[in-house]
């Protein structure tokens, strides 16, 4: 026999949740046509309202120089020669792992810094001072900048690797220092820096494997040809 309650208590316990949800979902939709969510309107405009995207392109360029700046700084300055020999020197030592890459790295990087401390100090006096005491403009503080570093990277690049990038640019041949583009001589530069310094490597290497040969022929006229 059936309880005549037990349908009607069954049918309470489901039609609480219900309308629990039903009075949760009104309110909710009540309160999102109440307050509705504030319209958020972003201008980017010049101080005098004339240039309105010249400050958001600037913004956009210097986020991108940022990212690109320690490889340019790579590029342009002495750190490509200096840790590739140190990379050399590590291999004619035999120690594959000692010091470690960080080390090389941070060792490489220092003595970069050494090397082209007159340039930068140039550049500070001439460039960034008068851009910090907002006597020059950002363009002009610029072109400061790069004559240091053009003094710098035509002392050490080779006539040959310019002239040959002079032709692949299929530009003027310059006359004077101050013709030579400057996306001609970067890659130049650094052509020439690679060539130096596995020529600067070569020297390095060629001493410890004449030592490994002396002491290799050694071994061998003793019968030692066994030891690790």
């Amino acid at each position: 026999m059936i309880h005549p309650c037990r349908g009607f208590r069954g049918r309470r316990y489901l039609s609480g949740p219900l309308i629990i949800s039903l009075v949760m979902g009104l309110s909710t939709s009540a309160f999102a046509q109440a307050t509705k969510d504030p319209a958020i309107s972003l201008q980017v405009s010049g101080l005098d309202g004339t240039e309105p995207w010249t400050f958001g392109l600037r913004i956009l360029f210097l986020l991108t120089a940022l990212t690109l700046a320690p490889a340019l700084l790579m590029l342009v300055t002495a750190f490509t020669r200096v840790v590739i020999v140190l990379g050399l020197l590590r291999q004619a030592l035999g120690t594959l792992h000692a010091p470690p890459n960080q080390v090389m790295i941070g060792l490489a990087m220092f003595l970069t810094l050494f090397i082209m401390m007159p340039v930068w100090e140039q550049i500070r006096v001439e460039a960034l001072n008068p851009l910090l005491e907002q006597q020059v403009t950002q363009e002009v503080a610029l072109e400061r900048a790069k004559i240091p570093l053009r003094t710098f990277m035509l002392k050490q690049v080779r006539e040959k690797d310019l002239t040959l990038f002079v032709e692949m640019a299929k530009v003027p041949h310059p006359q004077t220092p101050d013709d030579v583009p400057f996306h001609v001589l970067v890659p130049a530069f650094v052509t020439s820096e690679l060539r130096t310094a596995f020529q600067i490597g070569f020297l390095i290497y060629v001493p410890f494997l004449v030592i490994d040969m002396i002491v290799a022929s050694i071994l061998m006229s003793m019968g030692m040809m066994m030891l690790p």
